[in-house]
C-alpha cells in the first residue's frame, strides 16, 4: 500500500479528460494496481445494435483512437504507466485481438514483465458470415518488478482462461462498452489488497472504480468523455465523491520509467 501522494489528484476521485495527458500529472510510483480496458482502434459504432441492446439507451460519445495512431498512442500511455507503479505494482490491460500486436510490443517497450496472458471468454460475440465470431478478450497480466509484487492465491489453482458472462443491464441507460463487475472483483481479489490505490485510465462507465469502492480499495479514474464521467459519478452517488477538470503538464521522473 503507498502513502496516498497523488500530486494534483485525491484517492477516490473521477477526472475528466484525456488519460495520456492527465496521467503525466501522478507521482512516480503513486498507483498499487492498473485495471483498465483502453480503446481497440477498430471501426466500433457505438449505437449500433448488437448485444441485443436498444439503441437509444447506450449513451453516445465513445471516441476512438485510428489505427495509424494506435501504435504511438498505446506507447505513451504505458510508458507512463510503468512510471506511476509501484514498485510491487501491477497491471491488467485488455485488449481485442486486432491490434494485440501493439499492446504486446508497447508492454515490452515500457519495461512490464508478462506474467500471464489470460483470456476472457465471454458468452456471445457479433455475428458473422465469413470468419469465426470472436467471443472474448485477451488481458495481459504484467508487473514492474517479477520478483516483487502482489499477488493472493484465492484459489488453488488460479486457471488463465476466465468464463464469465457480460452483464445485461435491460432498458437501462449503459456506456457502449462496460466490463463486468465479476471480472473486476476477481482482479482486484489477487492483485490488491485493502487500501491500495487502483488506476482506471480509461474510465468508461466507472466499473473499476465502483468495485474497488466496495472492496475496500481506493480509486482514480481519467475519462474523455463528459457525459461518460457522469454516467460513472451517478453510479458512485450518495458518497459525496464528485468529477473534476484536470490540468495536463508532464513530470519527470529521472530515472524510473522508461522512455517510449
Amino acid at each position: 500500500m503507498n502513502n496516498l501522494n497523488l500530486g494534483p489528484y485525491q484517492e477516490d476521485r473521477i477526472y475528466l479528460g484525456d488519460a495520456t495527458r492527465l496521467i503525466q500529472e501522478l507521482p512516480c510510483s503513486s498507483i498499487d494496481l492498473i485495471v483498465t480496458d483502453p480503446p481497440f482502434a477498430i471501426d466500433f459504432r457505438a449505437q449500433r445494435l448488437n448485444y441485443n441492446r436498444t439503441g437509444s439507451n447506450v449513451l453516445e460519445g465513445y471516441q476512438e483512437v485510428s489505427g495509424e495512431e494506435y501504435e504511438l498512442f498505446t506507447r505513451e500511455w504505458m510508458s507512463e504507466a510503468f512510471r506511476i507503479l509501484s514498485p510491487s505494482g501491477s497491471m491488467y490491460v485488455f485488449s481485442g485481438w486486432n491490434h494485440l500486436k501493439d499492446i504486446l510490443d508497447g508492454l515490452d517497450r515500457a519495461g512490464f514483465t508478462t506474467q500471464n496472458h489470460l483470456i476472457w471468454k465471454y458468452q456471445f460475440g457479433v455475428f458473422t458470415k465469413k470468419k469465426y465470431v470472436t467471443s472474448h478478450y485477451h488481458i495481459l497480466f504484467v508487473v514492474k518488478d517479477r520478483k516483487r509484487y502482489t499477488f493472493n492465491k484465492v484459489e488453488h489453482y488460479p486457471e488463465d482462461v476466465w468464463e464469465i458472462k457480460r452483464e445485461y443491464w435491460k432498458g437501462r441507460k449503459k456506456t457502449p462498452t462496460k466490463l463486468p463487475s465479476e471480472i473486476v472483483r476477481k482482479i482486484l481479489r489477487f492483485s490488491s489488497n485493502p487500501g491500495d490505490i487502483v488506476l482506471d485510465p480509461f474510465l468508461g462507465s466507472g466499473t473499476v472504480a465502483v468495485t474497488a469502492k466496495e472492496m475496500g480499495r481506493h480509486f482514480i479514474g481519467f475519462e474523455v468523455v463528459g457525459e461518460y464521467l457522469s454516467f460513472a459519478n451517478d453510479r458512485l452517488s450518495g458518497t459525496g465523491w464528485n468529477s473534476y477538470t484536470a490540468t495536463d503538464k508532464g513530470r519527470d521522473c529521472g530515472a524510473t520509467g522508461h522512455p517510449v
